[in-house]
């Protein structure tokens, strides 16, 4: 048996980030606040009884009456518990990370280059930095998924997808 006292090394991979409390406060208050939204909203559109039966936002508005009652119960049960365990971990929200910021990068990128132009470099980007392949892989894949799912949704199915610039010098 050691008489040496333990040491405990702090590992990035398991430094807390966001802890529970913290989540559920802000779950609670985001959801209070949409709650509060529907209600308003819905309220405008007229959330009553009339001669002939439940208005447009009658059924919603209680809805959104249920969301906020459930919200606030959330809240009042995180502010009480005080539980400081780990919601997520710094490693764990690095990962979420390398998916969401090139993902909203994407999104964005739609508006100005279409779908399949920016769809083919978000593919052929994560398979260089987060897969590793090389360039060349990535090129064929991100190019062949972009014209796999053009012909599907344009020639096949006739559904109009957002389209950029290449899309027009191509006719489209």
């Amino acid at each position: 048996m050691s008489t040496q006292p333990e040491v405990h090394e702090v590992d990035e991979q398991t430094e807390t980030a966001v802890t529970r409390r913290t989540a559920e406060l802000a779950v609670g208050g985001v959801l209070a606040l949409v709650a509060i939204l529907v209600m308003v909203s819905n309220y405008q559109l007229g959330a009553g009884w009339a001669s002939d039966g439940p208005q447009a936002g009658y059924f919603p508005f209680r809805l959104g009456l249920a969301i906020f009652i459930g919200s606030l119960v959330v809240l009042r049960q995180a502010y009480v518990s005080k539980d400081r365990s780990a919601f997520i971990e710094k490693g764990q929200l690095r990962l979420v990370a390398t998916v969401l910021l090139p993902l909203i990068v994407f999104v964005a990128a739609v508006q100005f280059t279409g779908i399949y132009l920016a769809s083919a470099v978000f593919i052929g980007a994560f398979m260089i930095f987060v897969g590793k392949f090389s360039w060349w892989k990535a090129l064929v894949t991100g190019c062949a998924t972009s014209l796999v799912l053009f012909w599907i949704f344009e020639a096949m199915f006739q559904v109009p997808l957002p389209k950029g610039p290449l899309e027009a010098f191509f006719g489209y």
